[in-house]
């Protein structure tokens, strides 16, 4: 009887599924975290330099006028 239940136990697949799911968010989180390591300084920079241009703005002119422009590219 201890050995019937024994086998019935071993034959049992149903936390397979369950195992499978865990593994596959375990990589997928692991993944996200590559992915935002090497992304991270590059986006940091970025938001520097927005914040700079940001800051160097005037909100009261436009920023279409040709000459704003120009003066934006160095160019006089």
């Amino acid at each position: 009887m201890a050995f019937s239940k024994f086998n019935t136990f071993l034959s049992d697949e149903s936390g397979a599924v369950t195992v499978d799911w865990v593994v596959l968010t375990a990589a997928i989180v692991g993944l996200g975290l590559a992915v935002m390591s090497v992304v991270s300084g590059g986006i940091e920079s970025l938001s520097g330099n927005i914040s700079d241009t940001l800051s160097n703005t005037d909100p009261l002119s436009d920023p279409f006028e040709n000459s704003n422009q120009q003066a934006a590219d160095g160019i006089e």
